[in-house]
């Protein structure tokens, strides 16, 4: 019978510098998707407040890794789970004569390609992979 002995040291301080890229790594994946989702223009949009100033990353939890894209109006929950609604996908005047500018891929559920079965589905992952080894990198200097 072979016997063997290994000794090991945990490096906690590395362990503490990669959960921290981890972390960074979630929040900046998050504003970029989006961006990605802003400049793909999928976004209803009449004045802009939706698209502009209501959706953002929400870093609170950030600490616990957890990041939230929210959308804070009260009319963003009915416009994405209501893709058949006729969203206008381009430059229209209201009843008033004023100019809007609609996105040219305007419609419900504008998460959908980022998400399992979507079109860019692979494009969270990838990036946060990219981002996470970039930082890791970085910290370990």
């Amino acid at each position: 019978m072979i016997k063997v002995k290994t000794t090991f040291t945990i490096n906690s301080m590395r362990i503490k510098e990669l959960t921290d890229a981890a972390k960074i790594a979630n929040v900046q994946t998050a504003e970029a998707l989006h961006t990605e989702v802003l400049q793909a223009q999928v976004i209803p949009r009449d004045t802009g407040v939706l698209q502009n100033e209501s959706t953002y990353v929400d870093k609170s939890n950030a600490s616990n890794g957890i990041v939230a894209i929210v959308s804070s109006t009260p009319y963003a929950r009915r416009l994405y789970f209501h893709p058949e609604y006729n969203f206008h996908r381009g430059v229209w005047f209201d009843k008033y004569g004023d100019r809007h500018e609609g996105n040219i891929a305007a419609g419900g559920l504008w998460f959908s390609p980022w998400l399992p079965g979507g079109t860019k589905q692979d494009f969270v992952p990838k990036t946060f992979k990219r981002l996470y080894k970039r930082i890791a990198r970085l910290k370990k200097r």
